[in-house]
């Protein structure tokens, strides 16, 4: 048995080191790119971005029964364990306020802001939990991308909706229209605050990653302008969430945005603040050596909490 990866969340699927020969079962092109390693412990070349899509073909399939995913090549190819760790605890945070039972049904809806080529939030948080997702995005070969996954899976065609964000100042506005209703909201914002950054970070990856110095840069989870950078950078783009999401306080219960920086959380909280939120909750996630987390905020006090899950939920 596979040593457990304890600091995953309890519910997490991945929680054990990836069993390569369970998985190109599900997926046999796999094979073309597990090779023992060093250790003596089968594995791919993390830094090889079609080993990476393939390792992320087969888990889909094995673990989430999605039977077609493909993205073009350099949209971000995500890892899939850290991303099942935010659809999980947003579960808790559901349960949270609706007497520690999660909500499971398709009614739950959620809005994924930046869905990406890759649809993976979605495909986990439908898969495991049966909830529907609106799915924002502004660019139009993502979206592309990601309804060729919806078509092509019958299971997500009626539970995942792609809307185009056509102005890349908003985030919430164009977005939600009068008659939504959200239970929670989920981004993945981009952290760099301009394209050098972005590239000035992926060459450190690809360092840590073993590449050779001097090597052309592409970076094995790839990435386009939209998903890596946003001019103010990662405080900025979620600055602009909170002022947005202001406008929205009765439409959503949870707001909520993966936060990469630790160093950044006291300009969000005051940031949250200025905007009268009832409540504001960060949730730290582990992967490994690396912690991540992400801060939610709803407007509503716990008798609109109350009201709004048994409007919805019960």
């Amino acid at each position: 048995m596979s040593a457990e990866k304890t600091s995953l969340h309890p519910r997490n699927k991945h929680r054990f080191r990836y069993d390569f020969p369970e998985l190109i079962k599900s997926y046999p092109e796999l094979k073309n790119y597990v090779a023992v390693n060093s250790y003596g412990d089968e594995s791919i070349y993390f830094s090889d971005p079609e080993a990476v899509k393939s390792l992320n073909k087969a888990l889909l399939k094995h673990f989430y029964s999605i039977s077609y995913w493909d993205i073009p090549a350099g949209y971000l190819c995500p890892p899939i364990p850290g991303r099942a760790d935010y659809v999980h605890y947003l579960a808790d945070l559901l349960a949270s306020v609706n007497d520690g039972i999660i909500p499971t049904r398709k009614s739950v809806r959620g809005l994924d802001i930046g869905l990406g080529a890759n649809c993976v939030y979605p495909i986990i948080g439908h898969q495991d939990y049966g909830w529907s997702f609106v799915g924002s995005e502004i660019d139009s070969g993502a979206i592309k991308a990601a309804k060729a996954i919806i078509a092509s899976n019958p299971e997500l065609t009626n539970a995942i909706t792609c809307r185009p964000q056509s102005n890349k100042h908003h985030i919430f506005k164009g977005v939600i229209k009068p008659e939504d209703l959200f239970d929670f909201t989920m981004c993945n914002p981009p952290f760099h605050s301009s394209a050098e950054e972005a590239q000035s970070g992926t060459r450190r990856k690809l360092q840590n990653l073993g590449k050779q110095k001097g090597k052309e840069v592409t970076l094995n989870f790839g990435g386009q302008n939209t998903e890596l950078w946003y001019e103010g950078g990662e405080v900025g783009f979620i600055r602009k969430m909170i002022e947005e999401s202001a406008s929205f306080a009765n439409q959503c219960l949870w707001f909520s945005t993966l936060v990469s920086k630790s160093s950044n959380l006291p300009f969000i909280y005051k940031a949250i603040q200025n905007f009268n939120a009832f409540e504001v909750r960060t949730i730290e996630m582990a992967q490994g050596q690396k912690i991540s987390r992400f801060v939610a905020w709803t407007f509503m006090d716990f008798e609109k909490q109350e009201n709004w899950r048994k409007s919805r939920w019960l």
